[in-house]
């Protein structure tokens, strides 16, 4: 089913992101974190690419299987890198014969070891070209990425929301945003996309704490802030890994039963290919049902 009628219904869509493995011992994780966080029913699940498109074969193969094999409903993610418009058209042709319906369009990252993004000769340049691609042509939902916090690239905020807009008038049908700690970021991000246009849903994407120094690098990484008090909590508990389990849970859940209750449409987990604290924090979700406050005030986001 496309992730634009998933959105359409009634309550929130709850999706999970795993990325491809490297290792056989990788494949084994990602597996089991599969089968346990299948029991909660998602929405949807979506897999990465890796960095200049390195694992492109790895995705299709398996979107394909969680599609098959495991009756979920997957998301390709898709990028420009390293490959020729023919060469994009050949693997969305690929995609479409295996009756996946949805990807996930990003200009996506420079090759390992490269700092500067660099065209690939006779490819595209921008994930709004990308975009407008498969929507021409191709019949997927297409979902698009967006910046609470500006993309790390972009010369201003203006010019990265005005950029959003090409995206979304080019076909995107819905957005995810980049991980965020501060809920402040995503409804002032929400209020001024709106402002400018922008109408399709915007999903926002959340990472559970599990390990101090990994989500450091990875809101660095990101250009995401990590709240100075959040940051104190987490340090304060760094010598015990359960402790920071047990608090990035508990601070997950609380973040996201307030974009519930403000009229989020649903929450994308970036789950690290991991199962434990995303499975208790959507369960807890489930039990407490924040988003139907939002339905009682006509919310929605």
């Amino acid at each position: 089913m496309r992730i634009d009628q998933l959105l359409a219904g009634s309550g929130p869509v709850f999706s999970f992101e795993f990325f491809p493995p490297k290792t056989e011992q990788g494949e084994q994780n990602l597996y089991a974190a599969l089968g346990e966080l299948s029991t909660l029913d998602p929405s949807f699940v979506s897999v990465t690419y890796g960095a200049g498109g390195s694992t492109r074969e790895k995705t299709i193969e398996i979107v394909k299987r969680l599609k098959d094999e495991w009756g979920l409903e997957a998301m390709a993610h898709f990028t420009c890198v390293g490959a020729t418009v023919p060469e994009l058209r050949a693997t969305l042709d690929e995609i479409s014969a295996a009756g996946i319906e949805n990807v996930l369009a990003l200009r996506g990252d420079p090759p390992a070891g490269e700092t500067e993004w660099t065209k690939t000769e006779g490819g595209l340049e921008y994930s709004r070209e990308l975009v407008e691609l498969i929507a021409a042509d191709y019949p997927f939902a297409i979902g698009a990425a967006c910046f609470p916090e500006t993309h790390i690239h972009a010369t201003s905020a203006e010019d990265d929301l005005r950029y959003l807009g090409e995206k979304v008038s080019a076909g995107a049908d819905f957005l995810i945003t980049q991980v965020f700690f501060d809920n402040s970021f995503y409804f002032d991000f929400v209020t001024r996309a709106r402002a400018a246009g922008v109408t399709v849903p915007i999903i926002p994407g959340i990472m559970p704490i599990t390990r101090v120094g990994q989500v450091e690098r990875m809101a660095e990484m990101c250009g995401s802030a990590i709240p100075e008090a959040l940051r104190n909590e987490l340090h304060a508990r760094e010598d015990d890994a359960e402790a920071v389990l047990d608090f990035g849970v508990a601070y997950a859940t609380l973040q996201c039963a307030e974009l519930l209750a403000a009229g989020a449409p649903g929450i994308h987990f970036y789950t690290l290919n991991r199962s434990p604290a995303t499975r208790a924090i959507l369960s807890a979700l489930k039990l407490s049902r924040p988003w139907e406050s939002a339905a009682a005030a006509g919310a929605g986001a």
